[in-house]
């Protein structure tokens, strides 16, 4: 009898330990990152630091499109066929490829996708309600209030009449947030003029084409403007407007000031979800995410070679000044 028990006993405990080795064995998340630049890079590692922080034993695929829309519709369908446990899109062309990809692919091929890096999602198409998302898109998004940016504008450099916005057409997030300008502006008296640039090599000709028509530039989390911020600050400089950022990694590299969020945090936030959907949440059951902390970062040598200085009262509250 004894013996009978032992052996159930044991065959229980070879049963438990397989299931425990199917739920501990290693997951892959496939990430569609639309270009190569210090924020989406930052949301990029942070995530994945968050996983490792957590100890989830996690494979990558990383594909970067390189700010080209039709690589990154072919890292879309690519990654159906990859059989990821999680689909990560960085950025909102990335996202919406991923996400139509998904929706076009046969049931038994569907993976949930987790966005970030985004600023409309309603508005690009991932979701129709942020409240309630659908089955397996959800994610987070970097919004960020235009009214706090344009204040901070003010305070940096006075009042101004004409707010340059350059930004690349193709980018739903940056027509987005180029409505919300519009709007602003009829309110509160400015005018917004546009330049575009449909890929990095344009934005130096969209920048020039700004010099001596504009107070100032205020440039969004636009993916192709941002990869190409160093010909933006030269511009600048040698036309002395000051240049303004959405994101912040963009004041280490030259622009003026930018009042927005750290990227690294967002991903850490975008990994806390990607660890839930890994251990079984439905994407469906998340609602999308906001990052609400903003932080307020200067680079003062910039902004001087630009024609202006900062009023000492935002210096002593910045996060962060490059001296």
């Amino acid at each position: 009898m004894k013996q009978k028990i032992c052996a159930a006993l044991l065959a229980v405990g070879m049963i438990l330990g397989s299931a425990g080795a199917v739920l501990a064995k290693s997951q892959t998340l496939s990430i569609n990152q639309f270009v190569e630049h210090p924020s989406l890079d930052a949301i990029r590692q942070g995530l994945q630091d968050y996983l490792k922080e957590q100890g989830m034993d996690v494979n990558y695929i990383v594909h970067v499109a390189q700010a080209n829309m039709a690589t990154s519709g072919q890292i879309g369908r690519q990654q159906v066929g990859e059989n990821a446990d999680l689909i990560v899109a960085i950025a909102t062309p990335s996202a919406q490829s991923s996400v139509q990809a998904m929706e076009r692919a046969p049931r038994e091929m569907k993976r949930p996708v987790l966005f970030a890096g985004i600023t409309d999602p309603v508005v690009a198409g991932l979701v129709k309600d942020v409240a309630h998302p659908p089955e397996l898109v959800t994610g987070i998004s970097d919004r960020l209030p235009l009214d706090l940016q344009l204040a901070m504008i003010r305070e940096f450099m006075g009042p101004f009449k004409k707010l340059g916005y350059i930004y690349n057409p193709g980018e739903t997030n940056s027509k987005a947030v180029l409505k919300d300008l519009k709007v602003l502006a009829d309110k509160e008296g400015f005018e917004v003029v546009e330049a575009t640039a449909s890929k990095t090599a344009d934005v130096y000709q969209a920048a020039n084409s700004l010099a001596g028509r504009v107070d100032a530039v205020f440039v969004a989390t636009d993916n192709t403007i941002v990869a190409g911020i160093e010909a933006l600050v030269k511009v600048a400089q040698d036309a002395d407007f000051p240049l303004f950022t959405a994101d912040v990694d963009s004041v280490k590299r030259g622009s003026a000031a930018s009042l927005g969020i750290d990227y690294y945090e967002h991903g850490r936030q975008a990994g806390a979800m990607a660890e839930k959907i890994l251990k079984g949440m439905k994407p469906g059951d998340l609602p999308v995410e906001y990052q609400e902390k903003l932080e307020l970062r200067i680079n003062l040598p910039s902004a001087q070679a630009m024609g202006v200085t900062p009023p000492q009262e935002m210096l002593d509250r910045a996060t962060k000044v490059y001296k």
